[in-house]
């Protein structure tokens, strides 16, 4: 670890990585039109909930760099893909371009790690080996592969969900509603059952909880 590295806290990796869409459902539900037929008020909330979103993953950036002494590859590629997306939400006034983000962010991830899994390539190796110290290459293939799927399959969720709750319909709070708690809660989850496989393959427990901290994207 390089002499000027911060320590970590896990209580400061879950605010990073789960707060800024905690500020997303927030603003929504309080800008949010009580009246489900006020189309322009539904508008506005999703404007609004995505400026916070953006707002809030670049405040996470900020926080990471300074409390923990870094920032993940993943939170890079994850905050500068919600600033782009939320920026065509705000100005074109439509909730596709923040409610596809997902998709995207989860077919690049999942089909890029499908296929070097196929090739023989671990790429979770190539971005994060120095996280994961002592896994072994059945390991690397094994994390490459399980995250693979597993991407591919929140991808499939997500475009389900978001063809049928969208600001057209009124129903945009459900989706930020789900990705609150059904998609964290399930990353959640499924991150921490790969303790044991990674145990098995040359990690102790708490190297296992430290490395998998930095793969989630939001």
């Amino acid at each position: 670890m390089a002499e000027d590295s911060k320590p970590r806290s896990g209580w400061i990796n879950l605010a990073v990585d789960y707060g800024p869409i905690i500020v997303f459902f927030g603003v929504y539900r309080y800008f949010s039109p009580s009246d489900a037929t006020d189309a322009v008020g539904e508008v506005m909330a999703v404007v609004r909930s995505t400026a916070a979103f953006v707002l809030a993953s670049l405040v996470a950036i900020a926080v990471s760099k300074w409390k923990l002494g870094h920032v993940s590859p993943m939170l890079w590629l994850s905050t500068g893909l919600i600033v782009f997306f939320g920026s065509l939400t705000v100005i074109f006034q439509e909730s596709f371009w923040i409610q596809i983000k997902p998709t995207v962010i989860y077919l690049v991830f999942g089909l890029s790690l499908l296929i070097g899994w196929l090739r023989g390539v671990s790429l979770v190796k190539l971005v994060f080996g120095t996280a994961f110290e002592g896994l072994t290459e059945r390991g690397w293939m094994l994390l490459s592969r399980n995250w693979a799927f597993f991407f591919l399959l929140l991808a499939v969720m997500n475009e389900v969900l978001r063809s049928m709750y969208n600001e057209a319909n009124g129903q945009f709070g459900t989706w930020i509603t789900a990705k609150l708690w059904v998609f964290l809660p399930l990353t959640f989850l499924f991150t921490f059952a790969q303790i044991p496989m990674l145990m098995r393959n040359g990690m102790t427990e708490d190297e296992a909880e430290e490395a998998l901290s930095e793969i989630p994207p939001k």
